[in-house]
């Protein structure tokens, strides 16, 4: 089978900087860098070189930005051909700060992100997609043409609810698995506040969950929970020496994208992924963090 991903595309702008600023505050950078970005293509590196067939459906401007973006996802292995090249608005853009504690703020410009709606999506190739991925950085009519089309009924349909756009709330109901980080959960469940810990985690989760439907939860350093059904799943989080975090919750909804549509059963997809995000970490940038299934064998062989 293979992996659709639909989302952004982005060329990010990276600052690194002792701290990241309060508002009204301007604090020094000391370096700043290019790196692909944007959520859908992040999470299309990351399936691609773990081994999944991946076909990715978004749009870049006809500028230089996107044909940065273009030859890194072919390089990437990345099925292009679902990439529409917009004249009227120029490719996504991304402006990130990244402090010594690997923490990151992230403003997004969407550009011709914002162009591929349900028309785009009623066009698009699916290809054979066993797995069909999205978030809320593709418009919410191309998430819902697409999850609604004939050639998406037999494939599973995951979204990402980042970032967390309470609009897009109608739109869980049509997805197979959820897949949220603390913040987006308490948004989603209508929490007060992020939960404390794993088994908060899962209870939030529960509400969520419709009949039949996966719920993720990605917990940071904590690991990930999962609830289906009476069904509880749990991972725990993998230690490591973190240089940027940008892009990391990306490359576990990719790698689960990935080891789902490979055969792989939910827990040790969970574990699968929960690696691989733990090794982008150690990297800097997002989409070229993206660590490959050789790399995260050998993680898993020595936790």
């Amino acid at each position: 089978m293979s992996v659709c991903v639909l989302g952004g595309v982005n060329l990010d702008h990276v600052a690194q900087a002792a701290v990241l600023p309060r508002p009204g505050e301007t604090v020094a950078s000391r370096s700043l860098a290019q790196f692909p970005g944007g959520k859908g293509a992040n999470q299309a590196v990351a399936a691609a070189r773990l081994g999944a067939q991946v076909r990715l459906l978004g749009a870049v401007g006809q500028d230089g930005a996107g044909d940065v973006m273009l030859d890194f996802l072919a390089h990437a292995g990345v099925d292009i051909g679902g990439v529409r090249r917009e004249p009227s608005a120029p490719t996504g853009q991304a402006f990130i700060t990244v402090d010594d504690a690997a923490r990151n703020m992230i403003v997004v410009a969407a550009g011709a992100n914002a162009l591929y709606g349900a028309d785009a999506a009623s066009a698009a190739d699916l290809g054979r997609a066993g797995v069909i991925l999205t978030q809320f950085e593709a418009t919410l009519a191309a998430i819902e043409t697409i999850f609604t089309r004939p050639e998406a009924a037999g494939a599973l349909k995951i979204l990402n609810t980042a970032p967390a756009l309470l609009d897009g709330a109608p739109l869980l109901a049509l997805a197979d698995m959820l897949i949220l980080n603390e913040t987006e959960l308490a948004s989603f469940a209508g929490l007060d506040a992020e939960p404390a810990d794993p088994e908060a985690a899962i209870a939030a989760a529960r509400s969520l969950a419709r009949y039949g439907q996966t719920v993720l939860a990605t917990l940071g350093a904590a690991g990930a929970v999962a609830v289906r059904g009476d069904e509880v799943f749990r991972v725990a989080g993998l230690r490591q020496q973190a240089v940027d975090t940008t892009g990391a919750g990306d490359c576990f909804c990719g790698a689960l994208a990935a080891g789902l549509d490979r055969g792989r059963a939910l827990p040790a997809a969970m574990a699968f992924a929960n690696a691989a995000a733990a090794l982008s970490v150690t990297r800097a940038g997002a989409a070229a963090s993206m660590p490959t299934a050789a790399e995260v064998e050998v993680l898993l062989a020595t936790t």
